[in-house]
Parts: C-alpha cells; structure tokens; sequence
C-alpha cells in the first residue's frame, strides 16, 4: 500500500498518514506500507531537510520514498505515472502488482481495511 503525500496538505496530515499508521500497526507483517512524499506544489517549503523533520515530528514509522522531478517545477514522476490527481492519495497493489484502488482523498478505515483483508487473503496467482 501506498499512501502519497504531501507535508502542507492538511488531509495528509489529518487523515491520510495517521491512517497509513494504522493499517501499518494492524496489518503488521501481512502487509507494506510505504509513503510517498509527491510536491506539486511549494516545493522550495518542502525539501529534504523539512521532510526529515516532518517525518520525525509526526513519529511517521514506515519508509517513506521522495517522488522525483524530471522538471525544476513540473509534475512528480509517479505521480504522473500512477495518474495520482493530487494528496492524500492511497494506492493498494495486490501480491500480483496490479493496482487495485488508487483513490484521492479520505476513506474510511472499515473500507481500506476490508479491500486490505481480502487482497491479503487473495491467491496471487488469480
């Protein structure tokens, strides 16, 4: 699961992480959890340095990887790739590498949890 962000998005930062915290806590070995930190927007408040600290104030436990720029200003690579429309975004991809939801804004935890369960419980070879 992927759960995109960005540090001055307030649903990032109320929902979308504390959310991906959850289902790192619930899901445990059963399922990884990444982040992906993706600025479309006031870059120059959002560099690495920053997200360090973001990262340690918001005690954000999972690995979290920095979506790149293949221009100074333009849109983030996987964002583009993954046709993300902008942050909290999740991603869940099943055991098979198929994407299976790629959803921007708040989902309740009952509905990620119960798609989580059954793409854990999923034959990968289906």
């Amino acid at each position: 699961m992927i759960e995109a962000f960005q540090m001055l998005c307030p649903g990032c930062v109320s929902h979308g992480l504390p959310q991906a915290q959850r289902i790192a806590q619930t899901f445990g070995n059963d399922l990884t959890v990444l982040g992906l930190h993706t600025v479309f927007e006031h870059h120059d408040a959002m560099g690495p340095t920053s997200l360090e600290a973001f990262l340690h104030e918001y005690r954000i436990e999972f690995p979290v990887a920095v979506d790149r720029h293949e221009q100074a200003r333009g849109m983030p690579v996987t964002m583009k790739r993954f046709g993300l429309r902008g942050t909290p975004s999740l991603i869940a991809i099943d055991r098979s590498g198929r994407i299976r939801l790629n959803e921007l804004g708040a989902i309740g935890d009952l509905t990620v949890g119960a798609l989580l369960g059954r793409l854990i419980d999923e034959d990968p070879g289906l």
